[in-house]
C-alpha cells in the first residue's frame, strides 16, 4: 500500500517539518558526493552501532561527544534513494497534521524524542551487532503512532497496485496505520536478532513512543511563544482541491456536504474545485464562494444531487465553514 495523501488539511504551515525534511534531503546529497570507502566510514561514525555501546573495544575508539551525537545523528543518513523517498513521503503526508496540532517547536521536540526512542529499542534488540543502523523511519514511526490517536477518522487516499492495474482507495486512517503497524511487528518477530536490514523493531518502538509521548505533550499547556508562532504560520487559504463526503436520506433528491473556507476566503470571495466520491469514481465540480458569505451559510449547486424514478436531479447543498 502506498499512500497519496490525507483527508486531513493542516491550518498552519509545517515550517518544522519542511525543515526536517530539507535536512534529511541535504545530507544525502552530501552523501552522494563521497566515494564508497568513505561513505562506509560515515555511516559507521554517525549511525547507530550497537556494538559501539556495548563493546569496550569498539567505543574506546569514540569520545563521549561522538557516542551521544550518534543517537541523533543517525536519523538524519540515509542509505539510497527509495529509503530517503519513501521515508520522506511519509513524513510529508503525516507529519504536517501533528506538527498542527502540537506546534511547531514541541512537534520538533517530538520528532527528536521519537527518533532517539527507537534507537534505544534497536540498541536493546540488537545489542551486540556491528551493523550501523540510519534514516529517519524511526521518528517518522512516531509521528504515525500519534497521527492514528489524533485522526482516527482521516482517510488515507492509497495506491494498491494489483499486477499492472493501479488501484485508488480510501483507507481509514486507524486501518492503514494498524495494518501497517501489524507488518512491522509480524516482520520484527520473524527477523533475526543481530541481521541486518531494515530495523523494524525501532519502527515499532517509535510508533510506540509516539502514542505515549503525544499524551504527555498534551498534559502540558502550549507556551507563549508556541501561541505567537502559530500567528505567523497560520494558512491564510484552503486548499483549493476539497474532497466532500455528502450525505441524504432515501426520499430526499438533494444531497447536503460541508465546504471549508478561511475567514479572508468569507471576506474576499474564492473559487474552489470539489471533489465528491460516486460510486468507483469522483465527481470534480468547480464553486464559486461569493464575498462577504457567512458561517452556516449554504451553497446551492443545482441538478448535482441525486437523479429520482422520475427523471428530475436534485440539489448539491454544501454548508459553508469558516476555520
Amino acid at each position: 500500500m502506498i499512500p497519496l495523501r490525507d483527508t486531513t488539511p493542516s491550518k498552519n504551515y509545517p515550517i518544522a517539518n519542511t525543515a526536517i525534511i530539507g535536512i534529511n534531503v541535504l545530507v544525502y546529497l552530501f552523501l552522494l558526493s563521497l566515494p564508497e570507502g568513505v561513505l562506509n566510514q560515515f555511516y559507521y561514525l554517525y549511525g547507530l552501532v550497537p556494538a559501539r555501546f556495548s563493546s569496550p573495544q569498539i567505543s574506546s575508539y569514540f569520545s563521549l561527544g561522538q557516542q551521544l551525537f550518534s543517537l541523533v545523528s543517525f536519523m538524519f543518513v540515509h542509505g539510497g534513494f527509495w529509503h530517503i523517498l519513501g521515508n520522506m513521503w511519509f513524513l510529508y503526508i503525516f507529519g504536517d497534521n501533528v506538527e498542527d496540532r502540537l506546534g511547531s517547536f514541541r512537534y520538533l521536540l517530538f520528532y527528536l524524542l521519537c527518533g532517539l526512542i527507537s534507537g534505544f529499542f534497536q540498541l536493546m534488540v540488537n545489542i551486540n551487532s556491528n551493523i550501523p543502523t540510519i534514516g529517519a523511519s524511526g521518528a517518522i514511526a512516531g509521528v504515525m503512532g500519534a497521527y492514528i490517536l489524533l485522526y482516527p477518522k482521516s482517510r488515507i487516499l492509497t495506491l494498491i497496485p494489483i499486477f499492472i492495474i493501479p488501484f485508488f482507495i480510501e483507507i481509514p486512517a486507524y486501518f492503514f496505520l494498524g495494518i501497517w503497524f501489524l507488518i512491522q511487528f509480524l516482520s520484527a518477530a520473524g527477523s533475526q536478532t543481530g541481521a541486518g536490514g531494515i530495523a523494524w523493531w525501532a519502527h515499532i518502538g517509535g510508533f510506540i513512543s509516539g502514542m505515549i509521548l503525544l499524551k504527555l505533550f498534551h498534559a502540558f499547556p502550549e507556551a507563549g511563544f508556541t501561541q505567537q508562532l502559530r500567528q505567523v504560520t497560520e494558512k491564510q487559504k484552503t486548499p483549493r482541491l476539497q474532497v466532500i463526503r455528502t450525505s441524504g436520506t432515501g426520499n430526499d433528491p438533494h444531497l447536503y456536504g460541508e465546504i471549508q473556507i478561511t475567514s479572508r476566503e468569507a471576506f474576499s470571495g474564492v473559487n474552489k474545485l470539489v471533489s465528491i466520491p460516486w460510486g468507483f469514481y469522483n465527481r470534480t465540480m468547480r464553486v464559486q464562494v461569493p464575498p462577504g458569505i457567512r458561517q452556516g451559510a449554504v451553497i446551492r449547486l443545482r441538478g448535482m444531487g441525486r437523479q429520482m424514478p422520475d427523471g428530475q436531479k436534485g440539489d448539491l447543498l454544501l454548508k459553508v465553514v469558516i476555520q
